[in-house]
């Protein structure tokens, strides 16, 4: 890690996402990365996290909060399985030392165990649920299985549909793998027709402990192939009604606009998250002891995130940047993605994310399309209007 001494400390809001059954759940995707990191706490029996542990959290969290309003995010493994008592507790905690601040609370789950008492408690606490769900059936169902290998996507239908029965506001997440890739428009149609209008997409990029690519990672051609057809579907009637996550993020960085994911940001390190034993790491996807700053029992949330260690981590993405990105006229929108992925190498030996290529197709794509509504907006207009425009870009 490079030594950066000149990142000024509260300069972004403080975020730590919160892991209160650790890795556990009730399904074994075959994709999971974050399965293995059971292993880093193999000798736990017990991977609940406490309740005097989480006032400890909520009042730390509280106390570094520089803007309002507060938002925490539960996530596992499968956090449901923590059971509804703990997050009565939460809320109890939330309210106790929140000191009349707004507070929301957002929840990531497979769906397979929301119930009727779940989903009231959601609605009548204004939780914004997330769903992962790969697609129809037989794309869903291809890795996404029960611990005993059976299918899951009619319990998570279920509990879509019981999340809609009470009014739950929910958006979904689907993983994008070499099978499903291959479907982009019944991927999104279903996504459609299940009245999702917040759509989140993540592509799987695994390898294996000697490097080379899971057979279910999804390939740059096939990704950015994804990306497209979506995209087209997506600019020619659904602009201002459906929201994907990945388009909202290039207009934001089109627009010179901090975007809504981290991923296609300057640098890391906005998000940490937070073990089920109170355990601190940079980031989701970097749960390795390298990468620990702490644990909460010892320091203060506030002193880990804005940690040397973890203002290095953040900084150390766009140091890293290889010289091909640095040179790519769609650095702007992309930034190399998440360092996660920078699997591949150039010809110069410099690391580089695995599906640039795909991201390239990608962007080089809807730029015209980004021109306008960028247009639109600086002349606070909406950038719905491209709908009723898309023959003038195509002949531009």
């Amino acid at each position: 890690m490079n030594n950066i001494n000149t990142i000024t400390p509260f300069a972004k809001p403080l975020y730590v996402m919160l892991k209160p059954i650790g890795a556990l759940c009730n399904l074994k995707c075959t994709y999971c990365y974050y399965l293995d990191v059971k292993g880093l706490y193999s000798e736990t029996k017990n991977y609940k996290m406490s309740d005097e542990l989480l006032e400890k959290f909520i009042v730390q969290y509280m106390e570094s909060q520089t803007m309002a309003p507060v938002l925490f995010t539960w996530h596992g493994g499968e956090p449901l399985l923590r059971g509804i008592g703990f997050y009565k507790k939460a809320l109890e905690l939330q309210r106790q030392y929140g000191r009349g601040r707004q507070i929301d609370n957002s929840l990531q789950t497979n769906g397979t165990l929301l119930t009727d008492e779940w989903c009231k408690f959601f609605k009548d606490n204004n939780f914004l649920i997330g769903i992962s769900i790969d697609g129809t059936q037989r794309m869903h169902d291809k890795y996404r299985r029960m611990n005993n290998g059976s299918p899951t996507f009619g319990s998570v239908m279920h509990g879509i549909n019981l999340l809609k029965k009470h009014g739950v506001e929910y958006n979904v997440m689907g993983v994008v793998n070499d099978y499903n890739a291959d479907h982009p428009l019944e991927f999104y149609n279903f996504f459609k027709s299940i009245d999702s209008h917040y759509i989140q997409f993540a592509p799987i990029v695994e390898v294996y402990s000697d490097g080379g690519l899971t057979e279910w990672s999804v390939t740059p051609e096939k990704w950015g192939n994804f990306l497209i057809a979506i995209f087209d579907e997506w600019v020619k009637q659904d602009v201002g009604n459906c929201f994907v996550q990945y388009f909202d993020n290039a207009l934001a960085n089109w627009m010179n606009v901090e975007p809504g994911t981290c991923i296609f940001a300057k640098n890391c390190g906005h998000a940490g998250v937070m073990e089920f034993n109170g355990d601190v790491y940079s980031c989701d996807h970097f749960v390795y002891p390298e990468y620990k700053l702490g644990n909460i029992k010892d320091k203060t949330l506030t002193e880990m995130m804005y940690s040397q260690q973890q203002l290095n981590f953040g900084a150390d993405k766009s140091l890293r940047l290889s010289s091909k990105c640095k040179a790519c006229k769609y650095k702007f929108a992309c930034n190399g993605e998440c360092p996660k992925n920078w699997v591949s190498y150039t010809s110069q030996n410099e690391k580089i994310n695995y599906l640039c290529q795909g991201y390239y197709k990608f962007f080089d794509h809807i730029a015209p399309y980004m021109e306008f509504m960028k247009k639109e907006l600086e002349a606070k207009r909406p950038p719905a209007n491209i709908m009723w425009n898309l023959d003038k870009i195509k002949r531009s």
